[in-house]
């Protein structure tokens, strides 16, 4: 089952989007005009109002009477420690669950933490149950589509490490256990194609990946649905990719 690349919206990059907030913060309850935001922050204008669309519909900015753009209630909800980092998950849980909800599908959210695969959060539900983890995801970043998604994002001295921590097994007929193999398909995919796990890790279930590129942060989003599903695996992955840049903006602001 192939994927076709997806364009990659420019307003998809992080940087352009801090970009953006810099701008509106700025200015604090004044507020700033999208002439003056696309001035400060060098995003052509053809590009800052789908951009601004997604930060309103976030809560990251709103819109005041005069059209004048300032700071939303979700950015300013985010002050510091241990505040900051519940209002925050709670932020992206909401996200996650929203999300779910559209593609009909569980949702993950993972980082490489410390040389490890972590899943951070689950959006799942009765009609959208999460994968039975069988093995640890620790151990299956050469199967999962998690996994692999994360692997794409390190050096090969990083890949190749940590395999060497996590040996290559097999889980099904369908997982890959030449690390050649792996590294020319991980090496091979196209930026705005999602990872996919056709039934590598677990027989009965297939998966979706997309990178959240967040500065020095290695993360990813990711769906799971049972293979009768598998149809609607392309569509899905398509909004997961949709989705990223809230997600990816959220683990920035995070830190």
């Amino acid at each position: 089952m192939a994927l076709k690349p997806e364009p990659t919206a420019p307003f998809h990059s992080v940087r352009y989007v801090l970009r953006v907030l810099e701008a509106v913060s700025k200015y604090g309850g004044a507020g700033v005009t999208d002439v003056q935001i696309a001035r400060e922050s060098g995003l052509p204008s053809g590009h800052l109002g789908p951009l601004l669309s997604m930060l309103r519909r976030e809560g990251y900015v709103e819109r005041v009477a005069d059209g004048a753009y300032v700071i939303g209630d979700s950015l300013a909800l985010l002050g510091s420690g241990h505040a900051r980092r519940q209002a925050l998950e709670a932020r992206l849980q909401e996200s996650l669950d929203e999300l779910r909800d559209s593609v009909g599908a569980a949702v993950y959210l993972s980082r490489y933490i410390d040389g490890e695969i972590k899943v951070t959060q689950i959006a799942d539900g009765p009609l959208t149950p999460a994968v039975n983890e069988w093995v640890d995801f620790r151990s299956t970043a050469h199967a999962s589509a998690i996994g692999k998604c994360l692997l794409t994002q390190l050096d090969r001295n990083g890949r190749r490490e940590h395999l060497a921590r996590h040996k290559i097994a097999r889980f099904t007929s369908r997982t890959i256990t030449s690390e050649r193999l792996l590294f020319s398909r991980l090496d091979s995919r196209p930026p705005t194609v999602p990872v996919l796990d056709l039934q590598e890790y677990a027989v009965g279930t297939v998966c979706a990946a997309v990178p959240l590129t967040a500065g020095s942060t290695v993360g990813c989003l990711a769906l799971s649905l049972p293979v009768e599903y598998a149809h609607r695996l392309r569509s899905a992955a398509e909004t997961l990719n949709r989705r990223a840049a809230p997600m990816a903006l959220s683990l920035t602001i995070q830190g």
